[in-house]
């Protein structure tokens, strides 16, 4: 994130607060957040606690968004060399996303305990979707003579993905992996706040029921600084792969 970036959002952050007249004791502005996690007598003990609520949500996040991406490039891989598993899993995977997550929450929570179990799975889940569909259209993306090259040397069809699919393929996969790793992120805080009582999803509750705002704020600048981050990350590695495939 660029500096001019990081300037516009502060501003925007601190303009709203003072466009729409919101109470200084509940929306704290970018100041506001800064000296509670830098220069207050309390600074290094909330810094603390917030990076140890981190750490777990990390912990939750990477592995849903490890194991869903896993999962999905699979099952696309499934879905891409067999008509029958694309009729069979396509419209359940299509079920299951209009199903909303805070749904499905508590009956996971019911089936898997309230554990690591199930905010990996939520995590996973949030990830699973949007890349499978991702990784599919990508996977059909490669031009029809490509194919037809490799028919004409009667190239098996784990060929043909291995040679063709999976190169055109690549820019969806890093595609779906930036758009999953904010959506993990979320995952992981939502069944923490709904289930497990732990990292910065049970954080953000407990500060907003005991009135610790600044606390607040400051998990959400973490998280949304966390993300960022991630998606950033994920381009960083996603252009030199690519450019060394030379695929456009």
């Amino acid at each position: 994130m660029s500096v001019l970036t990081l300037a516009v959002l502060c501003g925007l952050w601190e303009g709203a607060i003072d466009l729409f007249h919101l109470s200084p004791f509940v929306a704290k502005g970018p100041v506001a957040v800064y000296r509670f996690l830098v220069t207050s007598p309390s600074a290094s003990s909330a810094r603390d606690q917030l990076g140890a609520a981190l750490l777990v949500t990390l912990r939750d996040a990477g592995l849903g968004y490890v194991g869903g991406t896993a999962v999905a490039i699979v099952v696309a891989f499934g879905v891409t060399l067999r008509r029958d598993v694309a009729q069979t899993v396509m419209p359940v995977a299509i079920a299951l996303r209009s199903v909303p997550l805070v749904a499905m929450v508590p009956i996971l929570t019911l089936v898997l305990g309230q554990g690591l179990l199930a905010v990996t799975v939520i995590a996973g889940i949030v990830t699973f979707f949007p890349t499978l569909v991702n990784v599919v259209a990508g996977l059909r993306s490669a031009p029809v003579h490509a194919f037809d090259l490799l028919a004409a040397y009667g190239a098996t069809d784990l060929v043909v993905l291995r040679k063709v699919q999976l190169p055109y393929a690549l820019p969806a996969v890093f595609a779906s992996a930036r758009i999953a790793a904010p959506g993990a992120l979320l995952g992981a805080i939502l069944a923490e706040w709904l289930a497990t009582g732990q990292g910065l999803g049970d954080l953000m509750v407990t500060s907003s029921s005991t009135a610790d705002y600044s606390m607040l704020w400051a998990a959400v600048v973490t998280i949304t600084t966390v993300s960022m981050l991630l998606y950033n990350a994920v381009g960083a590695v996603e252009r030199p792969v690519v450019a060394r495939l030379g695929i456009a």
